[in-house]
């Protein structure tokens, strides 16, 4: 391996769920100076996705869905930038940081963890006028939005005006489209009690989903439930739908409906991250890195590339329960494989056999909303309250670090006291906007850094 004659520098690449707990893993397992690892993640932080809905919704303070990786990962280096090819063959990989010109980092054990990205579709509008729903940012700009659309209805006498505003469009019936979905109707639903002209019947949620069910994971009749508690509340689901084109903000589906929409919300799948595609690491037919029952990267024939490792959404990654089948990219597989990878990498720095990597899937829960949501695991089916309350617990239990999971639950307390917050800081996006006017600038510059 080249670079043995110095601790092995361990690479990986992605700060998700796959990147933060492998590295953790190594961070508890390495002694001091047998390996250095490195992070190269986009962002500064690791976001909790689960609870994305609950910040658009204000029940949880934006912060602490997010974990910072600095402070977390002590002991590795974490480098803010994009990880944009890889050379394996020369165990080198190219980077973008935030600031400044690409560079080369040179590695001897890679962990590919880049996770996936939005699977958009060739549908015309979706990438002008669409927003997808995985980071923290969307999530609260979906929910400054939301209330920025209801304070303009407020105001506003023009009924096509307020009709496009208080259109709110969702496609895709997976988990996130429907977290999001049923709690900003939620918030809608609580903000208009204190609104004059804009009562909740005037506010629009419309999903769109092309399979014949929403929410597959927690079975047929909990996805069957689903659809019936977010149609009591007046939400229009479109199952066996597609959309067909949301060119200037107006939403045609398969079904001949058509109507405008200002808030085009997509959650219609994901796909491995493209930056596989520029390495010379094996993938199969749908771009995802092939990887081992182990972990480790494989060819075609099963071959083991060496120094190479992978894990989570952007890996084919064998379930050794369903044989022929791969693990779902999902955060309970992804944080087991992380583990899993980290002690399999130790083991074979050190002369060792890796192990294979087995789990069988527990289940899934999923909020509907306040008080309200679905559940089945290990076979037991659960709907309402106890669906809502075990979602809670659960995601309470996993989100990383201790500091995290004191915030969220402050958060959980004091909302449940005072209310959910309603104020909107969309103003944020132009935060020079107030002095430009004072200074007498006409023209709004809305770029300044």
């Amino acid at each position: 391996m080249p670079g043995t004659s110095s601790a092995p520098r361990i690479l990986v690449v992605g700060g998700g769920y796959v990147g933060l707990y492998t590295t953790l893993q190594l961070l508890k397992r390495l002694q001091k100076g047998e390996a250095t690892v490195t992070v190269v993640e986009p962002r500064a932080y690791m976001t909790y996705q689960p609870f994305l809905p609950e910040a658009a919704a204000g029940s949880i303070d934006p912060r602490n869905v997010v974990v910072p990786l600095r402070r977390t990962l002590k002991g590795a280096e974490v480098v803010v930038g994009e990880v944009v090819s890889v050379d394996h063959a020369a165990r080198t990989a190219r980077v973008q940081p935030k600031h400044g010109e690409e560079y080369d980092l040179a590695y001897d054990v890679i962990v590919m963890a880049p996770g996936s990205v939005a699977r958009t579709l060739p549908i015309p509008g979706v990438a002008e006028r669409a927003i997808g729903f995985k980071t923290v940012e969307e999530a609260v700009f979906l929910r400054d939005k939301l209330l920025r659309a209801l304070d303009q209805a407020e105001a506003s006498k023009d009924e096509d005006f307020r009709r496009r505003v208080l259109t709110f469009t969702f496609v895709g019936g997976g988990y996130a489209g429907i977290e999001a979905l049923a709690e900003l109707e939620d918030l809608a639903r609580y903000v208009t009690k204190s609104l004059r002209t804009v009562r909740q019947s005037d506010v629009r949620f419309v999903l769109v989903e092309a399979l014949d069910r929403i929410l597959p994971e927690v079975g047929p009749e909990m996805g069957r439930y689903a659809v019936e508690e977010l149609r009591t509340r007046g939400i229009e689901v479109n199952l066996k739908t597609t959309l067909q084109s949301c060119e200037g903000g107006v939403v045609k589906l398969s079904d001949g409906q058509e109507f405008e929409s200002d808030t085009i919300v997509w959650t219609a799948g994901v796909k491995s991250h493209p930056v596989l595609e520029q390495t010379d690491l094996p993938l199969d037919e749908r771009k995802r890195l092939r990887v081992g029952a182990d972990l480790r990267v494989t060819t075609e024939d099963g071959s083991v590339v060496d120094g190479a490792w992978g894990a989570g959404d952007a890996c084919a990654v064998p379930d050794l329960t369903n044989p022929g089948a791969f693990c779902a990219p999902n955060a309970q597989h992804a944080v087991r494989e992380a583990k899993q990878l980290g002690d399999n990498l130790v083991a074979v720095l050190r002369g060792g056999q890796p192990t294979p990597y087995r789990h069988a899937y527990v289940g899934s829960v999923a909020s509907l909303g306040l008080h309200k949501g679905v559940a089945q695991v290990y076979g037991v089916k659960l709907k309402g309250y106890p669906a809502w309350l075990m979602h809670r617990v659960y995601h309470l239990s996993r989100v990383p670090t201790t500091s995290r999971k004191v915030g969220v639950l402050l958060d959980w307390t004091q909302a449940a006291i005072f209310r959910r917050e309603i104020v909107s800081l969309s103003a944020q996006s132009t935060p020079f906007a107030e002095f430009e006017r004072a200074a007498g600038v006409k023209q709004i510059t809305a770029s300044r850094s």
